[in-house]
């Protein structure tokens, strides 16, 4: 499915499940895809627990640039996305998220779409080797609750237990959380259904 935006088309991957508890919209980081293995594992185990999933491929990204652009204009384009797919699915409640600066889009965002709470994987808490420039403030400010899973050993560091309702740190995983995506799976499908 493709949704228009000022910065061009996004576009929506949909897996569907019969009857679904709720619809969980997952994104991509800046330079990555939806196709990234711990998102596809989130998608594996949100299917099982009878929860559809719609991956976005943001319009910066089909559109072949390399980084999101400004905070504003991105989140901009998210919103009409999120409101496109309540308007699809009037009435299912929406958990969004996805991994390092789609995380970021869902926690600012969270509010304005009317999600019921947040996943935010590999949340990049800083820029690697520059702890001084804090994005925690996305975190708290996100205005539900949010799921933070994390690597230990991140470059971009680990959210403090406090600036988000449950964090689970990962050992032994980095920022592309590949050392066993299922695990994150695991950890956010038994999360998400609480918001159902």
């Amino acid at each position: 499915m493709e949704v228009m935006t000022p910065r061009g088309p996004a576009l929506v991957h949909m897996d569907e499940v019969a009857d679904p508890r709720l619809l969980l919209v997952l994104t991509h980081g800046s330079s990555g895809g939806v196709d990234a293995v711990d998102l596809l594992a989130v998608r594996d185990a949100a299917l099982k627990a009878g929860v559809s999933v719609a991956r976005v491929t943001q319009a910066f990204r089909v559109a072949g640039a390399r980084a999101p652009g400004s905070a504003a204009r991105q989140d901009e384009a998210w919103e009409i996305v999120l409101k496109e797919l309540r308007t699809r699915r009037p009435g299912l409640p929406v958990v969004q998220g996805g991994r390092s600066n789609g995380a970021r889009v869902a926690c600012r965002t969270a509010r304005a779409v009317g999600a019921a709470a947040v996943v935010a994987l590999a949340f990049p808490l800083h820029p690697p080797g520059k702890p001084e420039r804090s994005r925690a403030d996305e975190l708290r400010g996100a205005g539900v609750d949010v799921l933070v899973v994390n690597g230990d050993r991140d470059p971009f560091g680990v959210p403090d237990a406090a600036d988000a309702a449950r964090l689970v740190v990962l050992p032994g995983e980095g920022h592309d959380l590949k050392k066993d995506p299922a695990r994150v799976g695991e950890v956010v499908a038994e999360w998400i259904v609480h918001y159902a």
